[in-house]
């Protein structure tokens, strides 16, 4: 096998390649094979200081559609609809759909890392493609597809913020942004239970359980960055937080999950004290 290290679309080439694709179909089936390369015991280990800086991508590869507004203009309907299970559907995918964009940027973005970061963000990126699919699928089985209707743009916004600093990437999109999916899918598989919608149910708990991995991936690169600038994680999380997303941290949490994903009991302390 040709060394991947001779080869024009290296890991970096490959993710940015997927990042920049705007058909959804085309982004899952990249990302899906990156991870399935990088994966494959045939696979060399590259060397990340042969890889060339990354260039600041303002707009990622995404479709026409969904237009994008601003939070407050994201239609929300009660889930005894039809109509409001679908729009609920349509919010999760279009999160999973940046969460693509995010993981593979993680890839592309920070050239100095071990393999194995590149190794758990291209399994993050798979992952996510799949659970795109999944709800895509659901979507079109209910008469809807994604793009239907407006979503918004923060999750991508917040990887712009952080585009610099691989230490604040970690800390604020996994573990904030994401995180908040650990808190609050609980009880929309209680809520879609009480609906009888046990496909979305089922959908939504194995996203719930796979989440919580990439959190902790989040997690694990997020404490790799700070030894390497030999800060205290707890409290370098904290001031991150303070200083960026403060606001974000809502009831409820799901204490259980984060600690799961690798919050540490201070953390999970401090945390709670923000929303009492």
């Amino acid at each position: 096998m040709q060394s991947m290290m001779s080869s024009p679309r290296w890991p970096q080439q490959r993710a940015h390649e997927a990042l920049c694709c705007p058909d959804p179909a085309s982004k899952v089936q990249l990302a899906s094979t990156l991870h399935e390369v990088l994966e494959s015991e045939s696979c060399p280990v590259w060397s990340p200081t042969a890889w060339a800086a990354a260039e600041r991508l303002e707009v990622p590869g995404r479709p026409e559609s969904p237009s994008l507004v601003p939070p407050s203009q994201v239609p929300r309907r009660r889930l005894g609809s039809e109509a409001g299970r679908i729009a609920l559907i349509h919010a999760i995918a279009h999160i999973e759909f940046n969460a693509i964009n995010l993981a593979l940027d993680a890839m592309y973005r920070f050239t100095d890392m071990p393999a194995e970061y590149y190794l758990d963000w291209a399994r993050v990126a798979a992952d996510e493609s799949r659970h795109f699919s999944m709800l895509s699928q659901r979507l079109e089985q209910l008469g809807s597809c994604y793009g239907a209707m407006p979503a918004h743009n923060g999750l991508w916004e917040m990887a712009l913020k952080t585009d610099d600093d691989c230490l604040s990437r970690m800390a604020l999109v996994p573990r904030v942004l994401e995180a908040r999916g650990l808190d609050v899918t609980p009880d929309m598989i209680i809520r879609l239970q009480r609906q009888g919608d046990y496909e979305t149910v089922s959908l939504l708990e194995i996203i719930l359980e796979e989440e919580v991995a990439h959190v902790r991936i989040g997690t694990r690169w997020f404490h790799h960055c700070c030894k390497g600038q030999s800060l205290e994680p707890d409290q370098t999380f904290m001031r991150l937080l303070s200083e960026h997303m403060a606001d974000r941290i809502r009831p409820p949490l799901n204490d259980k999950a984060r600690r799961l994903a690798g919050f540490s009991e201070q953390e999970m302390t401090e945390l709670h004290a923000l929303i009492e």
